[in-house]
């Protein structure tokens, strides 16, 4: 008894110190040959938009669609039947699951062939990152390598793994580009049918694959839905119903919304090789104004393009951003993003010289203004018509869009200090080449701006005059930034208030005349040779830019802003939840409600920068009554029985002038230094002129 048990005490400390010598070298090699989980950093760049929907992707380098998984993202149902069916004891077994591998050997040794397979969700996760050839020594390394990543990670980490790398056939790997592949939607919800499909596609993905094989591809589908059946995982209403659904018989293109944007959030990250970009984009509106402008597109010449830019304005999040009508339309043109492109606004920039002129007390919106030819040194604009309306108001000039009152405004502004202003707002502005310094020419388009500066300019419009960069990620959306101030709130309702009683496009119904229609205050603009045209507009709570034209900056034929971009602006809006108008509760403090007449006297009537001049040089000089001569006789000619009127003139003196005949007003232009009064019979008047600082000029004279 004493050898026996000495023999037994020998052989345990031999076992023991071999189940040592194991364990020892289990944990070396497990430190020289640590689990490869290199596979799973091979993902497809994913652009998505804000509620986490592929708006577009790029295979990875070896042309595989593998979109990054998130396992909270996957209807739980998938789960369930993947471990019901795969892998019973998923989670309670290191790896290899020993039941699963003696019942498959036994099996095997009494069939004389394989019956049943032993392979547990680990062991598939453990082929799929290490692909090997279907031996022996290697089915022992797969094992060898499912305990150690049993050993390494949590089982619901392994069921990430094997949702990545799933194949699916052709180039499909993982859940999530399976579903949108074959289904069309983001695996979040899926129907019994559907999460059996892809439980099944796995085991044979090429001979499966239901876009080559439908017959096997529901054979496939139908063997798990009975063997859930079977498992009491699903019940007999559950399974008639999804024996019933149809199995998808194509692969659905890879999502390609936004492609301008995707390409340029990657360039900006040229280290991304995988992963996702998120994005603040509203995927269901991109879509619809991706038709929307598609149908535009085909009333224009091929060679013509459409570009839009969604933004919500309390954010300055980016909803929409189409670059081109067609991305694949012409190799040489399409892809380029018209967004950003450096283009000629035309005169969507007048709103902006209307706004520092308001900010400068250089008028009022109802400050009357000449719209009348002037030359400006060697510079004479002409209106797009080619007519001169003579007097109007600052609001019809800007509502007329007319080129020389913003001509002479801007002159008075001086176009350096308004680049200057838009530079001091992070929005630059491109000079021709030939230009050393910023000229009046400004005012009609002569300079570059691209969509999504002007979007940016508008939009501070709509938020009382505060400008803030877009936002085309939600992590930008994070930072505080408070913007740069670029009118007072006073300039900003006033130009608001403009531009809201703008006409509507032809044939567009006005906002107040349909029942939910958003009323939108807008500019548009066309620049010359009709190469662009443009509307942007905004209400409280978006702001919308439209750019029509040629990418390569050809002319076009007779393509106006008016005609062609704000009608894709309205119908834009119209996508839209309805909004008020961007105008505030109660109008800013400052602000001057009142007619020409009951305005300030410096603000009634606009003197342009030589006007001023001329009149500075008449006051040197002071104030004379010209005609009639003080003591003169003055023989009144009569025609048709009507004496003619007498002709009142003076000189010098501060503008504007006042007359009065025997102390009564003549009403007469005041700017004008010559008038007419009408005698009502002979005899003796006395005619007084009175300028602006009250000195005055009398005569006395008789009519006969």
């Amino acid at each position: 008894m004493t050898d026996g048990k000495a023999v037994l005490q020998r052989v345990g400390r031999i076992l023991g110190g071999s189940a040592c010598l194991l364990l020892l070298a289990a944990v070396l090699l497990d430190w020289i040959y640590p689990p490869d989980l290199s596979g799973l950093s091979q993902q497809s760049t994913v652009v998505e938009a804000e509620d986490g929907s592929v708006l577009r992707a790029f295979t990875t380098p070896g042309g595989i669609w593998r979109y990054p998984v998130d396992r909270g993202a996957v209807d739980p149902k998938f789960e369930r039947f993947l471990i019901a069916y795969e892998d019973r004891r998923f989670g309670h077994h290191p790896g290899v699951d020993p039941l699963a591998l003696f019942r498959a050997i036994g099996q095997a040794l009494q069939a004389g062939h394989t019956v049943s397979g032993a392979s547990t969700l680990t062991m598939q996760v453990a082929r799929l990152l290490e692909p090997r050839l279907r031996t022996v020594p290697a089915k022992l390394i797969e094992m060898a390598r499912a305990v150690q990543l049993q050993w390494h990670y949590k089982s619901d980490e392994i069921l990430g793994f094997y949702m990545s790398l799933a194949p699916y056939g052709g180039n499909l790997e993982g859940i999530r580009a399976a579903s949108l592949a074959y289904f069309g939607k983001e695996p979040k919800h899926l129907t019994d049918a559907e999460a059996a499909l892809l439980v099944a596609l796995p085991q044979s993905p090429e001979r499966q694959r239901p876009d080559r094989n439908l017959a096997a591809a529901r054979h496939g589908r139908d063997k798990i839905l009975q063997r859930l059946l079977s498992a009491g995982v699903i019940d007999e209403p559950a399974y008639r119903a999804a024996l019933s659904e149809a199995v998808p018989t194509r692969r659905r293109p890879a999502p390609i919304d936004a492609p301008h944007l995707a390409q340029r959030l990657i360039g900006q990250d040229r280290q991304q090789t995988g992963g996702t970009i998120e994005t603040t984009l509203d995927a269901d509106l991109q879509r619809r104004l991706q038709l929307l402008v598609a149908r535009h597109q085909r009333l224009l010449e091929p060679a013509a393009s459409i570009a839009a830019l969604v933004v919500e304005n309390d954010t300055r999040d980016v909803r929409a951003y189409i670059g081109s009508s067609d991305f694949f339309a012409d190799q040489r043109f399409g892809q380029n993003d018209m967004v950003t492109a450096t283009r000629s606004p035309g005169s969507a920039l007048k709103p902006f010289i209307y706004g520092m002129g308001f900010d400068d007390l250089l008028i009022h919106p109802e400050t009357v203004m000449q719209d009348i030819p002037m030359r400006f040194g060697d510079y004479a604009p002409q209106n797009f018509d080619n007519l001169f309306r003579g007097d109007l108001t600052a609001r019809e000039a800007l509502q007329s869009s007319r080129n020389l009152p913003a001509v002479a405004l801007l002159d008075r502004i001086g176009p350096a200090r308004f680049v200057q202003r838009l530079h001091d707002v992070r929005i630059t502005l491109q000079l021709p080449p030939e230009a050393t310094t910023p000229g009046l020419p400004i005012a009609l388009g002569g300079v570059g701006i691209s969509l999504e500066n002007l979007v940016t300019l508008y939009a501070g419009l709509a938020n009382q005059g505060q400008v803030k960069p877009l936002h085309l990620q939600p992590a930008i959306t994070m930072t505080t930034d408070d913007g740069e101030t670029l009118f007072s709130p006073v300039a900003a309702y006033y130009l608001t208030q403009i531009l809201n009683d703008t006409p509507p496009p032809p044939s567009w119904l006005a906002g107040s005349n349909r029942r939910d229609a958003t009323r939108v205050a807008y500019k548009t603009g066309t620049s010359y040779g009709y190469r662009d045209a443009w509307a942007v507009g905004y209400n409280e709570r978006y702001t919308i830019g439209v750019w029509v034209g040629r990418p390569d900056g050809s002319f076009s034929p007779d393509r106006m802003g008016r005609d062609t971009a704000a009608p894709i602006l309205f119908e834009a809006f119209d996508q839209l939840p309805a909004a008020r108008c961007a105008l505030p509760n109660r109008a800013p403090s400052g602000v001057i409600l009142s007619d020409t007449l009951g305005l300030p006297a410096n603000l009634r009537r606009y003197q342009s920068a030589a006007q001023l001049a001329a009149a500075a040089q008449e006051h040197q000089s002071d104030l004379k009554l010209q005609f009639p001569i003080d003591g003169a006789t003055v023989e009144m000619q009569r025609e048709n029985g009507k004496t003619e009127p007498l002709v009142l003139r003076a000189s010098g003196g501060a503008m504007p002038l006042r007359w009065l005949v025997n102390g009564h007003p003549v009403e007469a232009l005041p700017y004008r230094r010559q008038t007419e009064w009408q005698p009502d019979g002979n005899g003796a008047v006395r005619v007084t002129v009175i300028d602006r600082e009250g000195n005055s000029a009398s005569a006395s004279v008789w009519l006969q």
